[in-house]
């Protein structure tokens, strides 16, 4: 198996099947001594990364009832 030259390398479809890496799969790179182990991520779905990043970040003061009344026009 070869990497590619952006640093790609396909994992064998039996490999996936047997630890559930479906496409859009996250992972993480673990080094361990001279290897090197790959584990889906544990810190969640991107969308609940993303969540996470932004929390505390708004600048307006308003509450839940408020904000969804500027939605509903």
């Amino acid at each position: 198996m070869r990497i590619t030259s952006k640093g790609q390398v396909t994992i064998p479809i039996e490999i996936r099947e047997q630890f559930g890496l479906l496409p859009g799969t996250e992972v993480d790179f673990h080094v361990d001594g001279n290897n090197v182990r790959i584990l889906p991520a544990q810190h969640g779905t991107r969308g609940r990364r993303i969540v996470e990043h932004l929390r505390g970040r708004a600048t307006v003061n308003m509450s839940t009832d408020e904000i969804m009344a500027l939605t509903r026009g």
